[in-house]
């Protein structure tokens, strides 16, 4: 009498170990480039777009910050702050070293393009690092932050007053409606915007768009910037935050 088929044997797997958690969350939220809304308002005043551009970041990506660092937090709670600013660091660094790369082979609108999204993204990664050390990101102080360390301005003082004629303009534009500037105007925008991001002047933006050398200028500029910027905010966020004097006191 013939025995019955035995039943196939599952096959044997070796245990793995449970996967680790991912060292950098994603808390996407905020647009990885200048809205077109913000462009506009860059090209029709060009004088104060690096200001536009701050008060817009941290609208938009304050928020997004946050949500990065509760997440993380959330993951493994004992990371230290340094250790959290190294990551997000490196993270905006390869994006803005990529941005370099594609902007180089598109020419100079592309340069102009390239700089308004290294100041974005660059903007994206001081509030990610300011929210590691505990500094709320959607604090307007941010928006005076990016200006002193990105050095548009000085002192705090003058960026805060930039910012308040910027945001007056903005509104302005709202009621009024904006004209769109171009040709010379245009060129001008770059300028401020390369050198919101560290790239330089004029020039140095031109330099981007050599055939054969525009690639790879932009990929270096571009990472070194944002790596120079990085160390500036780590410098910052990491000292004690002292309160601000509230009216009357403090004088």
């Amino acid at each position: 009498m013939e025995r019955p088929p035995r039943p196939p044997e599952a096959p044997v797997t070796e245990p793995q170990p449970p996967a680790a958690a991912s060292e950098e969350p994603a808390a996407e939220g905020g647009p990885a480039e200048p809205p077109a809304g913000l462009w506009d308002r860059m090209k029709s005043d060009p004088q104060y777009a690096p200001e536009h551009l701050a008060l817009e970041a941290v609208r938009r990506l304050g928020p997004e910050a946050k949500r990065w660092v509760e997440l993380s937090r959330a993951r493994q709670p004992g990371v230290p702050p340094d250790e959290l600013a190294r990551r997000v660091t490196r993270r905006f660094v390869n994006l803005a070293r990529l941005s370099g790369a594609v902007s180089g082979a598109a020419g100079l609108p592309g340069a102009v393009v390239d700089v308004g999204v290294l100041a974005w993204t660059q903007a994206r990664m001081v509030l990610h690092v300011a929210a590691a050390y505990g500094i709320e990101p959607t604090h307007n102080d941010r928006a005076t932050d990016l200006l002193v360390l990105q050095k548009v301005h000085k002192a705090a003082e003058t960026a805060r007053l930039a910012l308040g004629v910027a945001a007056g303009r903005e509104r302005a534009g709202a009621l009024f409606g904006q004209p769109v500037a171009a040709g010379r105007t245009f060129l001008r925008l770059g300028v401020k915007l390369a050198q919101m991001a560290g790239v330089g002047a004029a020039k140095r933006m031109v330099a981007k768009v050599v055939p054969g050398a525009g690639v790879v200028f932009g990929t270096w500029a571009n990472s070194a910037a944002t790596k120079d910027l990085a160390r500036r905010t780590q410098a910052l966020y990491r000292q004690p935050r002292l309160p601000r004097p509230r009216n009357g006191e403090g004088t």
